[in-house]
Parts: structure tokens; sequence; C-alpha cells
């Protein structure tokens, strides 16, 4: 029994041990790269077009990238911690700006102004590099679970904080499922859009007027989904990701009546009429 125990605990401290270790190397590594980068824009480098030297005048006005866009994920993991190994190892290649445990905890594991890894190939609007123009907050969550309260008021806090800081657009909070549809799905459907956007992040409509509205005929559905920045491509997909946050009781392939009376009362918000 003694030996047992033993065993065990000789295996959590061993664990314990190469979680340190994983993060001392992701931070040594953060750091040599983050120097190597400062010291590649001290300097412009020559270059030669059309056999002629490009001329070299460094301007003084300039800053780094400015976020305008904050993508919502749902890590599809089993813990925080997991997650942390994830964003850590450099096999994985993925990372994100800011991770929010189910207790509320907030973890930053990238400066705002570097280009995460979180966002992949996807489009809104007619933005197609999203990781290049956005933060990325995941919250613990396997995809199958309420996302709890402390986690939703820790990220409405951070939301505050980041779009106050870098002046992002609030319409501009939105989803991974969002950006690529038919190949991502989270934030999952327990994600609670509706109190977000009530707090002001993200847009919402006006739900007295579902029951109240007549839909005139030749309603362009298409139209309205490309307004509020889905690709469009894939129609069906597109209609997948929109119901996911939008109708979330509802998520399928196909609009209903329901649905097409959202969609004209989000145009309706977006156009300001």
């Amino acid at each position: 029994m003694i030996l047992k125990y033993l065993k065990a605990l000789f295996i959590c401290l061993l664990l314990a041990s190469c979680s340190k270790n994983i993060y001392k190397a992701s931070t040594l590594a953060y750091k040599k790269q983050a120097k190597t980068f400062g010291k590649s824009l001290k300097h412009i480098q020559t270059d030669t077009i059309n056999n002629r030297i490009v001329n070299v005048i460094e301007s003084q006005n300039f800053n780094l990238r400015k976020p305008n866009f904050i993508i919502i994920h749902h890590t599809e993991q089993n813990s925080c911690e997991e997650t942390y190994k994830t964003f850590a190892l450099k096999r994985t290649q993925v990372s994100s700006h800011y991770v929010i445990c189910d207790d509320g905890t907030i973890t930053q594991m990238l400066n705002d102004l570097l280009r995460g890894w979180h966002a992949g190939n996807g489009n809104w609007g007619h933005v197609s590099d999203i990781n290049s123009v956005s933060i990325g907050v995941e919250l613990d969550n396997d995809g199958a679970e309420e996302f709890s309260h402390s986690q939703i008021n820790s990220l409405i806090g951070l939301l505050d904080k980041l779009t106050e800081k870098y002046n992002i657009p609030k319409k501009n909070i939105i989803g991974h499922a969002d950006i690529a549809p038919g190949r991502k799905v989270d934030p999952s459907a327990f994600f609670p859009w509706k109190i977000l956007a009530q707090s002001g992040y993200g847009i919402w409509y006006d739900e007295t007027q579902v029951n109240q509205i007549e839909l005139k005929d030749g309603f362009d559905t298409t139209k309205a989904l490309k307004l509020i920045g889905y690709n469009t491509i894939n129609i069906e997909d597109a209609i997948y990701s929109f119901k996911l946050h939008f109708n979330s009781e509802e998520v399928s392939k196909e609009l209903t009546e329901k649905d097409k009376k959202i969609l004209f009362l989000l145009e309706k918000e977006i156009l300001g009429y």
C-alpha cells in the first residue's frame, strides 16, 4: 500500500516537473523570439528592385499592429492546464492571447500586439487574414457544457479593457465559428451571445420584433448574411454558423421563418434604419 502511494506521488511530482520545464522552455523561446523581432525592426534592410538599390530613410512615424477584432473560442480540452501546455509546446503550432478558466482566472499567453495563431483560415467581410488583426480569447470548455458565470464575468471585464485600450468596435467581437463556417463550431451553442450583447459586446436583434414583423417577398437572406460578415461560398455552412450564434436552440443548415426575421432585424441593426 505504501509502495503504491509512493509510486503515485512520484508520478505526480514527475508530471509537475515536466510542466514547469515546458513553461520554462516556452518562456525562454518567447523572449528569444521577441528579441529577434526587435532587432529586425531596428533597421530597414536595403533591397534591390530592377537592378536599382532602394534608398532607405527611416521615418519616426509608426507603431505596432492594432488589433481590430476579438475572436472567442472554446478550448475543447479538459482543463486550463491542458490548454496552457498545448500553447506552450512548439510542435502544436497554435496559440491564443488569453485563456479564461472555469473559475474566472485569466491568463495572458501573448502580448496583444503579437500575431497569434488562433484563427487559422477564415474570413469576416472583406478581412481574410484574421490572425493579423485580432486578439484570440480561449474559454476553458469542452464544447458540451455550459459556460460558468465567473468565466463570462471575467470575459466581459477583459472585453471592456481591450475594446477601450485598442478602440476595437464592439460589433467586431465574434466567434471562431463565425469566421470559419464548416470548419469550426466554437464557441458552442452554450455560449451566451445575448448576454454579451446586453453588456455592449457584439450585435443582437430586437427580440420583441420577431413575432411582429412581416417579411416582404424577395428578402435576400444571402445578402443579409454577407452584410453581417459571413462567408457564403458554402451557404449551408454559413447558415449553420449564423444559427449557432443567433438561434442556438434550433441549429441546422436550413433557414426557418424565424431565422429570416432575425436576419432582417440584424440587417436593420447594422444599417441603422
